[in-house]
């Protein structure tokens, strides 16, 4: 083995990629990524929502300022009818700056890559761009990217973040299952319109859309009013860019074999109708490199091969149980927004819409937002601004030091254990009520009819 020092091959520039670049400069972890783009930040995708949570990403790794540069804060949510006809009107993001202290940024998908890219300490070295991967060696001491210009870069890991349709990912899988068979199987507008498959398809296979489709399924919703004044034909008219897609959902079993590890969309796919992917994807880049970073403080210098599958091994573990509840709470709304079925249908248009306005901003805030993870070796500081809903690692802290300070001041825990009965008791009697609201509202929706 030789005395370098441990260095890690990042695949994929986008979002994931990006955020994994800065993480590991704060660090003061040795690494590269290499992208297979010309450009940092090309002329592909749409917009990208970055909520609080992605927020508070950003602003440790020195970006968030840049990002509210370059964007308009949202200000209401609507949801109408195909007739135009509005049944949701709601201050939703305004509730999410109550709660949390940070607006909800919305901007271009290659807006946020420029910002990432241009903040990136000694960007030029550490990002390869038109670096196109074509073959991965994992040994017994490292692991070597092979490129398509014939130059190699060789580390100690390689982390997959080249997207849904991931070369580091399909390379992993072929590896695990020659050494295991069997282991794997404003000036602007953006806008999305979904339509439901007929039949539902699963990898490998890809259906793939040509211009003269997106043209054919667009002109079935030109008629759409999507505000007062415009129909979504005027949009479709006046584009940009404009395609039709397949949106991928799931979960992986296996995030990591040997020396290669996924995040990102490689590793865990969700819809967009909630817009919390890219979130999603600075969350396990996030989470990834805060075992790295203890890891490397724990064993030092260059971990054996052993240790690197533990290390993986707890952050798949840490990260599967949030993946599954952003992906089930985002399929689901995906469901009643394409009214799935004759019950969603009725949630989404009779139910929903006579909720209290900011039930959903609450309720995202409590069970997703406030939770999310953050890196753990740089300070959030004071001057990110807080709001309403505590997050839950700060909580947690002051929770601790409290409980520290009780047992020096030798205080029994009763108290806490009360307080904790009293919350569960306020969780039931919430629930009941909002079971008792619902059940009001059919009754009424009965009466009416």
């Amino acid at each position: 083995m030789d005395d370098r020092p441990f260095r890690v091959i990042v695949v994929g520039g986008g979002v994931a990629g990006l955020t994994a670049a800065h993480a590991l400069h704060k660090a003061k972890i040795d690494y590269i990524v290499l992208e297979r783009c010309n450009e940092p930040a090309p002329p592909t995708g749409a917009s990208i929502a970055i909520y609080p949570h992605g927020a508070r990403i950003l602003h440790q790794i020195g970006c968030l300022q840049a990002a509210k540069e370059a964007c308009s804060p949202m200000t209401r949510f609507i949801n109408r009818m195909p007739d135009g006809r509005p049944i949701v009107d709601s201050k939703f993001f305004d509730y999410v700056l109550e709660n949390h202290g940070q607006d909800v940024l919305v901007l271009e998908r290659r807006c946020l890559l420029k910002v990432l890219y241009e903040a990136l300490a000694d960007r030029c070295s550490r990002v390869r761009l038109g670096a196109k991967v074509t073959d991965i060696f994992d040994g017994t001491d490292g692991v070597e990217a092979r490129l398509a210009d014939g130059t190699s870069e060789k580390g100690d890991i390689i982390i997959g973040c080249d997207g849904v349709h991931s070369l580091i990912r399909e390379t992993m899988w072929d590896e695990g299952n020659t050494s295991i068979p069997g282991l794997i199987t404003p000036d602007k507008v953006f806008f999305f319109v979904f339509f439901r498959l007929g039949d539902p398809f699963t990898w490998p296979n890809r259906k793939r859309f040509t211009n003269q489709d997106a043209d054919i399924a667009a002109a079935k919703v030109l008629d759409h009013p999507i505000s007062e004044t415009v129909v979504f034909g005027e949009l479709w008219q006046k584009r940009i860019r404009g395609s039709l897609i397949c949106l991928e959902e799931g979960i992986l079993k296996h995030w990591h074999f040997g020396r290669i590890v996924l995040a990102g969309d490689s590793a865990h796919k969700i819809t967009p109708n909630i817009a919390l992917g890219g979130n999603s994807s600075m969350e396990s880049i996030v989470v990834l490199c805060n075992h790295l970073h203890r890891t490397l403080a724990l064993h030092g210098g260059r971990p054996s091969k052993a240790t690197i599958h533990n290390m993986f091994s707890a952050y798949q573990k840490e990260r599967e149980p949030r993946m599954k509840e952003i992906m089930d709470f985002s399929s689901l709304l995906t469901k009643l927004q394409a009214w799935d079925n004759v019950w969603l249908r009725f949630l989404a248009t009779w139910v929903i819409p006579y909720q209290p306005d900011r039930r959903i901003a609450d309720q995202l805030g409590d069970s997703i937002i406030r939770k999310a993870p953050k890196l753990c070796f740089v300070d959030v500081g004071p001057e990110f601004k807080r709001g309403k809903m505590t997050w839950a690692d700060e909580e947690e802290r002051d929770l601790d030091q409290q409980t520290a300070k009780e047992a020096s001041m030798g205080k029994k825990g009763a108290g806490g254990e009360a307080a904790s009965l009293m919350s569960k008791l306020l969780l039931l009697v919430g629930a009941m009520a909002g079971l008792m609201s619902f059940l009001f509202l059919v009754v009424a929706v009965r009466w009416d009819s």
